[in-house]
C-alpha cells in the first residue's frame, strides 16, 4: 500500500454559509428566492459542504477561472422546494447536470483565497489535456460503395 501524496494542494475544503430568502413580487405573484450569504472556509456557520476539486473537472474548472466573475455552486434539493444544501462544485458543467435533472442550484462569487487555492491544484495536477477532434478509421460514414 503506498502513502498518500502530501506534497501537492489538498483536494477538499471545507466551506460553512447560510441561506438567505428574499420575497420577490413577479406580475402580482410573490416568489422566494434563496441567496447564499457569508460564505467562509470552515465549519462553523449553519450550513456546511466540502469542495472537492476532481481531476476529471480541470478543463471546466479552468474555464471557471478564466470567466470574469467565478462562481461556485451548491446543489440545494429539488425545484420549487425549500432549498436543502447536499453538494458544492467549482464545475459549471456538474452545476448544469444537477439542473438537467430538476435540481435548484444556487451560485454566489467564488472568494478569491479559493481561486487561489484552485489555481495551485491546476498547477500540481496539470491542465486537463486538450482533447482534439478524434480521426475515424479510413471510409468510416460514408456510404459504402456498391460493386457489381
Amino acid at each position: 500500500m503506498s502513502s498518500p501524496d502530501t506534497t501537492g494542494p489538498i483536494s477538499r475544503k471545507h466551506l460553512s454559509f447560510s441561506l438567505v430568502p428574499e420575497q420577490k413580487r413577479i406580475k402580482g405573484f410573490t416568489a422566494t428566492q434563496w441567496h447564499i450569504h457569508d460564505l467562509a472556509p470552515g465549519d462553523t456557520g449553519p450550513h456546511v459542504l466540502a469542495l472537492q476539486l476532481y481531476m476529471t473537472e480541470r478543463a471546466a474548472y479552468r474555464f471557471n477561472l478564466g470567466s470574469p466573475s467565478p462562481r461556485l455552486f451548491i446543489r440545494a434539493g429539488f425545484s420549487g422546494q425549500t432549498p436543502e444544501p447536499t453538494a458544492l462544485t467549482a464545475s459549471q458543467e456538474v452545476a448544469a447536470g444537477w439542473m438537467d435533472g430538476e435540481q435548484q442550484v444556487l451560485e454566489v462569487a467564488m472568494p478569491v483565497a479559493i481561486q487561489l487555492w484552485l489555481e495551485a491544484y491546476l498547477a500540481h495536477h496539470g491542465e486537463a489535456p486538450v482533447e482534439g477532434r478524434k480521426k475515424k478509421r479510413k471510409g468510416a460514414g460514408r456510404a459504402q460503395e456498391n460493386q457489381t
